[in-house]
């Protein structure tokens, strides 16, 4: 098997496609998720608002009380364009202190703060002007330390798909539909509170929801699909694949690869994202699926939280009618910058690791997070090679704010393809080597794992970046 680091997760594993499985009922149809309404006061300025408040939403055949953003799970699609100016305020209407982080977006840290906090009856407006180069799917969530684990699992996220400022809002020459992953567990109608385990492997639900439904189903309305996929989940890994399908990977954590990479499998560790073309060739029923798969939980596996069981989940059904239009491949985009070959203004290597007990705490160079601590130093305009070493005993996605890097390697095995990314899987056992590219803005930011327990327990640290 082909290993593909850093793509779509820790890398798309290339193997026999997935066989089909036992029918399974379907709830509906895929819903689109719920735009967020937006105000244009004048040419290129966007204006648009969200409340974190709780909410009464249907959750397949139940009613649940979750906290939402303007009251749907997901939050709504807040669809932009490059070179836009937005202000985007955020209301709290929570009982306890929340934030916005904009993931994905490279954004000056002054204005996607992770160290923010939002008080209740509090609103903040958030700012910027989206770069060029931001074409494609990124997401908000909260991110006020030491409470981003249980805002995000009872509902709080929603997805960002940013348009270039040349094409079209639909593209012509594909279907395109935004598609969130996100697990839930209910108890009493709200959201199953963290038992002291969870804190260790991780918050998994029993209900896998595609668009906020259980088992939708997604009827093609062209042979040529584009899905963008975003795992939303607080520490699931999805290794998704499509019966009798491949996947045409076109872009991963929304930067567009120059070659797209043909796989049957996709590996969606939480935070990620991925863009994928999927060529309906005959008429059918096709389930995507969701693959058994082991993140290393030690001792903890087992259950809704630990190892996946031993048969694929129908996440949802893809139906293809008879008389649809074919529709040829996009070209790839352009190139992207290659900084395999560059050299590095500083090298520096973060060993994640695990407290022994339970209750321990989960560290970056054996520190747990201090948000009065500056962890790395680096200056403006250069670029950096950070090799990030996973000694624990179970997989940590991890994830820098602000800057995206390049993946280099894994476990010295070069990559390949120029992968650029804002999560990147590591293994137990792996080392991974990053470039981080130092560009846009100065300020001070974080990096941690992201599931999200761990990083509320410790994970996470600072990075700050000065003037040259």
């Amino acid at each position: 098997m082909l290993r593909l680091a850093g793509g779509a997760a820790a890398g798309m594993l290339l193997a026999p496609r997935a066989a089909p499985v036992s029918a399974r009922p379907v709830d509906r149809h895929l819903p689109f998720p719920r735009r967020l309404r937006l105000a244009r006061p004048q040419r290129g300025v966007v204006e648009a608002t969200l409340v974190a408040a709780p909410a009464t939403v249907r959750v397949h055949d139940r009613l649940a009380r979750l906290w939402t953003y303007n009251g749907s799970l997901p939050g709504p699609l807040l669809r932009l364009r490059e070179g836009e100016h937005v202000r985007l305020r955020l209301t709290n209407r929570l009982h306890e202190e929340t934030n916005l982080h904009l993931h994905g977006l490279r954004v000056s840290p002054a204005v996607d703060d992770p160290f923010l906090s939002i008080s209740p009856g509090e609103s903040v407006l958030y700012e910027f002007d989206v770069p060029q180069g931001s074409r494609g799917l990124h997401w908000y969530h909260p991110h006020v330390h030491g409470r981003v684990a249980q805002q995000l699992f009872a509902g709080l996220a929603g997805p960002i798909l940013v348009d270039a400022a040349d094409e079209p809002p639909r593209p012509r020459d594909v279907a395109d539909r935004v598609v969130v992953l996100k697990d839930l567990e209910l108890v009493d109608g709200a959201p199953a509170p963290h038992a002291f385990a969870d804190w260790r492997r991780g918050k998994e639900g029993r209900l896998l929801l595609v668009n906020g439904a259980l088992a939708p189903a997604l009827v093609a309305t062209d042979r040529l699909l584009r899905l963008r996929f975003l795992n939303a989940s607080n520490a699931r890994y999805y290794r998704l694949a499509l019966e009798e399908h491949a996947f045409r990977l076109v872009a991963s954590d929304g930067h567009a690869l120059g070659q797209p990479l043909v796989v049957d499998e996709l590996l969606l560790a939480p935070g990620e994202r991925a863009d994928a073309l999927v060529a309906l060739e005959r008429e059918g029923r096709f389930a995507l699926l969701d693959l058994p798969y082991d993140r290393g939980a030690g001792m903890m596996m087992g259950g809704p939280g630990g190892a996946a069981g031993p048969e694929p989940v129908r996440l949802m059904t893809i139906v293809r009618p008879p008389g649809i239009a074919a529709r040829a491949v996009p070209p790839p985009y352009a190139a992207a910058e290659d900084l395999r070959q560059r050299p590095a203004d500083a090298v520096r290597r973060l060993v994640l690791a695990e407290g022994m007990m339970m209750g321990g705490g989960f560290t970056i160079n054996g520190r747990t997070f201090d948000p009065g601590r500056v962890e790395l130093g680096a200056r403006l305009g250069t670029v950096e090679v950070w090799e990030i070493e996973n000694r624990g005993r179970m997989d940590h996605p991890f994830h820098l704010h602000t800057y995206p890097f390049q993946v280099l390697s894994r476990n010295g095995a070069p990559e390949s393809a120029v992968l650029w990314k804002d999560v990147v899987n590591v293994r137990p056992g792996e080392v991974v080597r990053v470039a981080v590219a130092l560009r846009d803005f100065a300020g001070r930011t974080v990096f941690h794992c992201h599931i999200v327990e761990h990083e509320d327990r410790g994970m996470m640290g600072t990075l700050e970046v000065t003037p040259a």
